[in-house]
């Protein structure tokens, strides 16, 4: 007879062949083997320090787990189906090769545990992906920072609208990133919560010592107290923060969708404003000629699957009642695709950024069509003491008038500017002079010239 260490004494067989592989999730949730390891070293001392363990019976515990551990990372471990998950496959090996192996399951169920193993992996994650963050916002900074005096056009609606720099374009996305940044590091407060000894979902009648296991994994608060799940039938079916995570991810992915869609465009021959370097695109099997910013699209692209995500979990969750549910089975793909895609995505992200030539003349030819000082000519005839919407007017009329005569904007002689409003003097022409337009906006946050400077100085430092 076929038994296995998944099934209880409850059944008088294992599950039919075709039930075992729909079941299964060991061809996914393998990837937290570390996390289970580092789990299970912890729940067994814990056991011995509360009795519950021999001495001998830990060390040989923790011989064991190291040892497959080594196995595991050296790919030489055998991963069996049948043991349905990562957990059964760790356990039933150690248990093959020492009786106390037996014992360790004691106080404990995989209802705790995979919540255990996959706030341990996130903890993980969340930390390389701040990091990876930081560091696209370095190459974002040092872009900026290198091209600090290329100015380009400000675009609505994908019209040019008024004339920015460069800088203060890059510097629009490592403000979004902050904010990823930011919600992020929250997520990881509320990750770094340790559901161990939660049991099943009612805990157990067995003197755990949970605090003690949860310092040990290091889910403590910045005072080093001990962060426990204070309700054992949430804590077992809590999958929050992997929503939370998913969610967080999916913004992320629409920022770097949004950069990723101006790197398309400004590497287009219609724009022409960067290069991409050559790594970082690909050709076209049938045109000899095309260069196409393969790497920006998938970023675009890549968005949707995140964004899949977190609707495949919230919907997964939905209608699910206390507690545990085998649905749950379902939440670590898309957690793990999660994760895996944004931080690709990010890093890429920042290598495209380093591997990124601007066209400095064509941003400036671009950025000094002077229809995009119009609003510096209504504002020049609101210090004349006309009301903006009367000032909006009167240019709207300057621009119609331009258009009629073939002429651009700054073109227009003083009798055709004073044709339309008096208040216009000799001097309202200054107000085309591009680089005196950027110097003019002192706002803080405004692309001024002085404002671009301290913002890039700003992030520098911070950013270290």
């Amino acid at each position: 007879m076929k038994h296995t260490v998944s099934r209880s004494g409850r059944f008088a067989g294992g599950p039919a062949e075709d039930v075992a592989q729909y079941t299964e999730s060991v061809s996914f949730d393998w990837r937290l083997w570390r996390q289970d390891i580092e789990g299970s070293m912890a729940h067994a001392k814990m056991l011995q320090k509360s009795g519950l363990l021999k001495r001998s019976e830990l060390r040989a515990i923790l011989a064991g787990l190291e040892a497959i551990g080594k196995e595991i990372e050296a790919g030489k471990f055998r991963w069996r189906q049948e043991l349905e998950d990562v957990h059964m496959n760790i356990e039933a090996e150690l248990t093959r090769r020492t009786p106390a192996g037996a014992r360790l399951h004691t106080g404990r169920s995989r209802n705790d545990q995979v919540a255990l193993d996959m706030r341990l992996w996130l903890r993980e994650e969340l930390h390389e992906l701040l990091e990876e963050l930081r560091v696209l916002q370095r190459a974002l900074v040092a872009l900026g920072e290198r091209e600090r005096a290329v100015v380009m056009p400000g675009y609505t609606h994908l019209q040019r609208a008024q004339p920015v720099y460069l800088a203060h374009h890059l510097l629009a996305y490592v403000e979004m990133l902050a904010r990823d940044e930011q919600r992020f590091r929250e997520c990881l407060v509320r990750v770094n919560v340790c559901p161990l000894g939660s049991s099943a979902l009612a805990g157990s009648t067995l003197p755990l010592d949970r605090q003690w296991a949860a310092k040990l994994l290091g889910f403590v608060d910045a005072r080093g107290q001990p962060q426990l799940t204070q309700n054992s039938m949430d804590a077992v079916s809590d999958r929050d923060f992997a929503v939370e995570f998913c969610s967080h991810a999916a913004l992320l992915a629409v920022h770097l969708s949004r950069l990723a869609e101006d790197l398309v465009l400004w590497s287009s021959s219609e724009f022409n404003f960067i290069r991409i370097g050559d790594a970082y695109a690909t050709g076209s099997s049938l045109m000899p000629q095309k260069k196409n910013p393969d790497v920006a699209e998938l970023m675009r692209g890549k968005s949707g699957r995140v964004i899949g995500n977190l609707v495949a979990l919230l919907t997964l969750l939905k209608g699910l009642p206390m507690t545990y549910n085998r649905d749950l089975q379902e939440d670590k793909q898309r957690l793990f695709d999660s994760v895996d895609t944004v931080r690709a995505t990010v890093r890429l992200a920042a290598a495209l950024m380093k591997n990124t030539t601007v066209h400095r003349g064509v941003c400036r030819a671009a950025a000094s069509d002077p229809a995009m000082q119009a609003t510096d000519l209504a504002d020049y005839l609101v210090r004349k003491g006309l009301p903006f919407r009367d000032a909006h007017h009167a240019v709207g009329s300057l621009v119609a008038l331009a258009e009629r005569l073939g002429k651009k904007l700054n073109q227009l002689t003083l009798a055709e500017l004073q044709s339309v409003e008096k208040k216009l003097g000799t001097d309202a022409l200054k107000v085309f002079d591009l680089d005196q337009a950027l110097a003019r906006r002192h706002l803080t946050g405004a692309p001024g010239t002085r404002q671009v400077k301290a913002q890039l100085a700003r992030w520098k430092k911070r950013l270290g």
